[in-house]
């Protein structure tokens, strides 16, 4: 019975072709591992670049300073008008395009932000503070000055800092399509902020205090006097998984008071060896809130 011995092997005619295709694409592969440029080792540098350990600035006499490197933190709160939201306290990261972070290991300006529920200083959510006129490092900062929170790159020693501006047809928030919040190395009025106290009643005694930090504050832009804010209802698809969007926007309620989608608090690293912030500090009872009742078994006497 004739069998075909006619195959791949021979070397003839389109399977010769489809052999040589094979080497050729086996060391354009070889040649681009070799070099760094598979997508799969840029996509490891810049999360080894972002995921980078950060120690932060130890706040010692429960302050904030200029040149501190802190984490910008959203307390844990409940989304009343939504089933779901992502819980947890949220800090504020660098969140580059997915898309865009796939195919380059280089960072494409201006970049987003996001908010994720992580409590480790990393490189991607570790700001430094810094100042606007003549602040000198160490300088206290205070309630209603002009700041800046910046972000370095890693060893492309760039500083981006974080601005914001009015919303237009353009440019808005993806999701909410409110005020944007991003990234950029222009060094202009759009990047100030200001701290502000949480209570509006107390917000001008206030005035002029330094900025405690640890502590719940309103971070408010100052060219659009927009307060910064997560929706922890709107969830986005980001480089490094299910995170929250941050905008620029006040949210009051009835009482014309900002609700805690503006809270925010500027964490600094613990002096304990143990614990890398204050997050992880355990607070003093007094903190967690009132002691519990004693119950009935609690007030009857117990035999003599």
């Amino acid at each position: 019975m004739a069998r075909n011995l006619y195959g791949p092997g021979v070397r003839m005619g389109n399977w010769n072709e489809d052999v040589y295709l094979e080497e050729e694409l086996m060391k354009d592969f070889l040649e681009k591992r070799d070099k760094g440029e598979l997508l799969i080792q840029k996509n490891r540098r810049m999360k080894n670049l972002l995921l980078q350990p950060v120690p932060l600035s130890v706040a010692q006499d429960g302050c904030v300073h200029f040149g501190d490197r802190v984490m910008l933190v959203s307390p844990h709160h409940a989304e009343p008008r939504a089933e779901r939201f992502l819980p947890g306290d949220l800090s504020l990261c660098l969140a580059p395009d997915e898309i865009r972070a796939r195919l380059t290991d280089r960072f494409e300006l201006p970049c987003g932000l996001s908010a994720a529920p992580t409590r480790a200083p990393v490189r991607r959510n570790a700001f430094a503070v810094l100042g606007v006129d003549r602040e000198a490092v160490g300088d206290v900062l205070r309630f209603g000055q002009n700041f800046r929170l910046g972000i370095t790159l890693g060893c492309e020693d760039r500083m981006l800092y974080l601005s914001s501006d009015h919303r237009t047809l353009l440019r808005s928030s993806r999701l909410s399509s409110l005020q944007e919040v991003y990234l950029t190395e222009e060094d202009s009025y759009l990047n100030c902020w200001q701290a502000a106290f949480p209570d509006p009643q107390l917000r001008l005694e206030w005035e002029g205090h330094p900025v405690p930090a640890n502590t719940r504050i309103l971070i408010n832009h100052s060219h659009t006097n927009r307060g910064l804010a997560v929706h922890r209802h709107l969830f986005s698809r980001s480089y490094f998984g299910k995170e929250a969007e941050v905008a620029a926007h006040t949210h009051l309620d009835t009482h014309r008071v900002e609700m805690p989608r503006n809270h925010w608090m500027l964490v600094t690293g613990s002096p304990r060896g143990a614990a890398s912030t204050m997050l992880d500090v355990p607070r003093p009872p007094v903190e967690r809130g009132p002691a519990p009742e004693p119950g009935p078994e609690l007030d009857t006497p117990g035999p003599q």
